[in-house]
């Protein structure tokens, strides 16, 4: 998948079919239509092309409302990751801005998606809009087949048991610490990318050393508070474990804590990047001052997580 920051960078694609949106998560829906975007451009001799924004468009035209305290599935690098699973031959990320923003859907269209990248068939999600107030959508799109040289196609909305998939409600899945749910949505497992660096010395003296869990980006959504039986990779590395996120306050980043089951891996991993995998969550959190009882609970949350097969 080759990345491109404008179109600058981009030379002429061959019979480019062209998909738009945020793709935050990079859900069931999301790799419905990405199949179908690689389908058809392997059936054209074409090359499949996404168009993603950063930052979240909300986040431009609403910062005081809507956009105010949105958090994302996932970081930018997060979602670059895992659409790089996906096949895709190209991912344009553009920079969303007020006056991006100001961009007619008819001059996206004609403009960028014709003129820049020649799109021979343009494939949109159930109920997408574009351009400036919103004003495009598939509709829209049908209209200007009949006078311009491109096909447009539009995917279903999915279902996962009667719940329509979408990227907000599997934001609230995970704020109400559902994982596993949103796992489901997601279709892989929920995933926080970022430093480990050293952890909390109360848990040490308890003889469960952790590492703690940088978060990369502070609009990255982080799931409710509690215990939870996580993968930790790094540098080619798989361990199991148990994670804890508490939060202080309402206005304090959440503290997240993980204890690997490796001992010596522990160690290794210290001032790594790594990629959490969320499984299940264990327990909510507890608050326990006496350190017998703490460690007690621990030795628990340890045994039911290693009993867990994933």
């Amino acid at each position: 998948m080759q990345i491109h920051r404008n179109f600058e960078s981009l030379s002429r694609i061959k019979n480019a079919v062209v998909t738009t949106g945020t793709f935050d998560g990079v859900h069931i829906g999301h790799k419905v239509i990405i199949d179908r975007l690689n389908f058809l451009a392997n059936s054209i001799q074409g090359e499949s092309v996404l168009i993603t924004f950063h930052p979240h468009p909300r986040k431009v035209l609403y910062p005081d409302t809507a956009g105010k305290d949105l958090k994302l599935i996932n970081s930018q690098k997060e979602k670059i990751h895992l659409l790089e699973k996906t096949g895709l031959d190209h991912l344009v990320i553009l920079n969303f801005t007020r006056e991006f923003a100001e961009t007619t859907s008819q001059e996206f269209v004609e403009e960028i998606l014709l003129g820049k990248l020649g799109a021979k068939i343009i494939i949109v999600g159930f109920n997408h809009h574009f351009g400036h107030n919103r004003e495009g959508d598939y509709s829209y799109l049908y209209e200007l087949t009949k006078t311009h040289d491109f096909r447009v196609e539009e995917i279903p909305e999915q279902d996962l048991e009667n719940e329509t998939i979408s990227s907000t409600i599997t934001r609230k899945a995970l704020t109400e610490g559902r994982v596993q749910r949103a796992n489901a949505y997601l279709d892989h497992f929920f995933i926080i990318s970022g430093d480990l660096i050293k952890g909390s010395q109360k848990c040490r003296e308890l003889g469960f050393s952790t590492l703690k869990l940088v978060v990369e980006e502070v609009e990255k959504i982080v799931p409710k508070d509690g215990v939870y039986a996580v993968g930790v990779e790094s540098e080619g590395r798989r361990l199991r474990g148990m994670l804890n996120i508490k939060t202080k306050d309402e206005e304090a980043k959440p503290d997240i804590q993980v204890h690997v089951f490796d001992y010596y891996s522990e160690f290794v991993l210290e001032n790594k990047n790594a990629t959490v995998t969320f499984h299940k969550r264990m327990r909510d959190e507890l608050n326990i001052d006496d350190s017998k009882k703490l460690k007690d609970q621990l030795e628990i949350d340890k045994a039911e997580i290693e009993e867990l097969i994933y």
